[in-house]
Order: structure tokens, then C-alpha cells, then sequence
């Protein structure tokens, strides 16, 4: 007989259901989001068949969380079923509409019992893998929290200090870079601004980071510093030079946080045997190869081709097909992370291979927009990568590209 757990996840309590093969209940309980609580299911689950050799496998709403993470910790298949699908289930069990907590542990479970080959376990990754995965997402989110902060302060002194950027702020990092960031903590009103001398730009240039043509860049700083310029109110400019500071803190922080799990990032990575292979790519570095990696682990039954691993990333594009009207559209279904690490990847690929920007030309030539040549070629990427991790090989260029001259466009799967 064959069993299958269900637990309807909260942040302080779960419900968990037990069904045989036939959708009969066997067992339910409530336990307590901790150490007794854990103990209390795994004990429910032992009392009822489960084993090392052949674990009952759970359906939960969640990929994360602590619940989660010991439950992998012992091997068992996990299921993270999208709330959304598990919705659509349950109006197969209630047609009144009803709902409970009891029932939608009942609802999962039964998914496990009658479509578990719909639904994508959670992957068996390493340790190390799963601590990689938590880096290098931290990372991703620190870079987006820096880029949101500098936008913020960007639209901020544009009220206020436009000459400010005029001066510092058109570099391609922006508000972000070390010197734009000393300058506007040391003067962050055009009155401050304009005050600051030779000797003074040449200390902030230098505590920043400069170290060639310091001279020429303080004495342009000063020029375009003081250079007439609309301004607020004396107050008013003094007050939003003090909301300056403030939003300069907030972006202070998350340029450290970015800079600091970066590192961490990439030692972490560089430990792992797949790293070698991933950043043998052209376009991967050991920061966006921990990115890669991240969000496809080291867990290589997790995708059973490398179209599978395509899909996932949101580079194979989607047919819609009904009747005489056939519609190939870019997948929007995707992992959001991959996705734009892969965006980096393939723009990244067509500066260090000929191959890649061969492939992107020959898309562009055949009518493709700029997204859309650059998603197929990571596209390609993705899928000489899934081959190159499978058979433990690293990447030749002769073989991701191999007939430069055929002019067939290749067929993405």
C-alpha cells in the first residue's frame, strides 16, 4: 500500500494528512512549527510505513523554510506544489466552495496520489549547493536592492543638485560609485558644493579610490561644481540635502552588502567541482556561473534533458497551436533569476566568442529583434552547458558552434 503525506503550511502550525492509495484517510494531525513538531511527523510517518529505503513522500505549498529543510535533510521526495494549482484541485473535492486547513492538506495529498508525475519534486542538491544557492540569491537581491536605492537618490538630487550629476553622476555606475558617494557625503548641497576646494576634491578623489590624473579630475570637479545651476530655496536645499545623507546611508549599505556576498559568493562557488566546468563558458565569470548554478544545482536528475533545463530557464519559446492558427511566443512561465543571469550570460558570451556573436548575427539577419536573438543564444548556451555538466566535459567552441559558415538558423527546442 502505497501512502502519501499532505501538509497545509502555516508560519506557526501545520496540518497534516495522511492517504492510502485508494484516497482513504489514514491519519491527521496539527503540529507545532518546532523540534517537537517535526518529531511528532516523523513519528506519524514511521507509525505508517515510512522508511530510509522507501520514504513517504510529502506535499507542501513551500520550497522553503525550516519544516522544509529538514524534511530534506532526511531524502524524502518533497513536492512544492504551487498554491495556485493546488486551488484548482480543490474545487475538485468542494464544489460548495468550502475550505479548511484539514482540507487543503487533503488536497495535496491527493495530488501526490493521482498526478505526482505533474508535478517537479524539490531537487536533491548538496550542502554545499544549497549554501551557493542562498549566497548567490542574496547577492542577486542585494545588487537589485543597490540599483533601486540609486535610483531613489538619483530622482532625489535631480529635485535639487542637478549639476551634481552633471559633474559625477553620468559614470555608468551612477550614484553608486565610490567617488559620487564620498563626494555627496562630504557636500551634499550645491552651497557645499561650490565651497569645496583643489585640496579638498583631491583628499575626497584620492579617499575614494583614484589614484591616476587626480589633479585634472579635482580641478574639472571644482569647474563643473561651481557652475550656475537652478536651486531651491536655501532652507528647502538644506533640507533635502539632509534627506541626501539619509538615502546616501541606504545605498552606502547596499553597495557593502553587494560587495561583501559577492565575495562570499564566489568562494563559496569556486569550491564546488561544477565551477570549473560552468566558468569555462565565455560570458560566465565566477559570479554569474554562481548565479547559473544556483537556481540549477548539482542535482542532475532534476532535469531529464536539456530541454527540460531550457524551459525552465524561459529561453525555448512556447507554440500556441489551435486549428489553422499556430503562434510561437517567448515563455513568460520561467525561472526569473535564470532568466536574467542569462540575459547577462549571452551579452557577455557575444564579447569573448565569435561563435555567440556569430549565432546572434545570423538571428538578427533573419528578422530577429535584439531580445529575441539574445534569449536564443542563451538558448544555446544553456543547453551545451546541461550536456557539459552531464557528461562532465568542458565547453569547446568547436563543438557549440561548429560549421560557421552553414547559414541554417538552429531549431530551438
Amino acid at each position: 500500500m502505497s501512502v502519501f503525506c499532505g501538509i497545509d503550511w502555516a508560519s506557526d502550525h501545520h496540518d497534516v494528512v495522511l492517504l492510502d492509495d485508494t484516497g482513504s484517510l489514514l491519519a491527521k494531525a496539527r503540529i507545532d512549527d518546532n523540534a517537537d513538531g517535526l518529531a511528532q511527523l516523523l513519528h506519524m510517518l514511521a507509525e505508517h510505513g515510512d522508511t530510509a529505503d522507501a520514504p513517504i513522500p510529502v506535499a507542501i505549498e513551500t520550497s522553503r523554510g525550516l519544516l522544509v529543510a529538514c524534511l530534506r535533510a532526511t531524502g524524502r521526495p518533497i513536492y512544492a506544489i504551487n498554491p495556485m494549482a493546488a486551488a484548482r484541485y480543490r474545487d475538485r473535492h468542494a464544489v460548495s466552495r468550502k475550505k479548511s486547513d484539514h482540507l487543503d492538506a487533503m488536497v495535496l495529498a491527493n495530488i501526490l496520489r493521482t498526478d505526482a508525475a505533474a508535478h517537479r519534486r524539490l531537487p536533491a542538491d548538496s550542502e554545499l549547493a544549497q549554501a551557493i544557492a542562498v549566497l548567490a540569491r542574496a547577492q542577486q537581491d542585494a545588487v537589485w536592492d543597490r540599483t533601486q536605492a540609486a535610483n531613489k537618490l538619483t530622482s532625489h538630487l535631480r529635485e535639487y543638485f542637478p549639476g551634481f550629476l552633471a559633474a559625477v553622476g553620468v559614470r555608468r555606475e551612477g550614484v553608486s560609485h565610490p567617488i559620487a558617494r564620498v563626494m555627496l557625503a562630504a557636500a551634499p548641497t550645491p552651497a557645499q558644493a561650490a565651497q569645496l576646494t583643489r585640496t579638498q576634491l583631491r583628499s575626497l578623489l584620492k579617499k575614494a579610490g583614484r589614484r591616476n590624473t587626480i589633479d585634472a579630475e579635482a580641478e574639472r570637479l571644482q569647474t563643473a561644481l561651481r557652475a550656475p545651476q537652478m536651486r531651491q530655496l536655501p532652507l528647502v536645499e538644506e533640507a533635502m540635502g539632509r534627506q541626501t545623507l539619509a538615502l546616501l546611508r541606504q545605498l552606502d549599505a547596499a553597495c557593502s552588502s553587494a560587495d561583501d556576498l559577492a565575495e562570499a559568493t564566489a568562494e563559496s562557488f569556486e569550491k564546488h567541482p561544477d565551477a570549473e566546468i560552468i566558468t569555462g563558458f565565455p560570458g560566465l565569470s565566477a559570479l554569474s556561473g554562481a548565479r547559473v548554478f544556483a537556481e540549477i544545482g548539482d542535482d542532475r536528475s532534476r532535469f531529464a534533458d536539456a530541454r527540460g533545463l531550457k524551459a525552465y530557464a524561459g529561453s525555448a519559446p512556447v507554440t500556441r497551436a489551435s486549428g489553422k492558427s499556430v503562434a510561437v511566443l517567448a515563455r513568460r512561465v520561467k525561472n526569473q533569476r535564470l532568466a536574467a543571469v542569462g540575459y547577462v550570460w549571452a551579452f557577455s558570451a557575444m564579447a569573448h566568442s565569435d561563435g555567440a556573436r556569430a549565432h546572434y548575427d545570423r538571428r538578427r539577419e533573419a528578422g530577429d529583434r535584439h531580445t529575441a536573438a539574445q534569449r536564443n543564444l542563451f538558448n544555446r548556451m544553456i543547453g551545451c552547458l546541461h550536456h557539459c555538466l552531464a557528461h562532465r566535459v568542458h565547453y569547446s567552441e568547436a563543438v557549440a558552434f561548429p560549421t560557421p559558415s552553414d547559414t541554417q538558423l538552429p531549431v530551438a527546442a
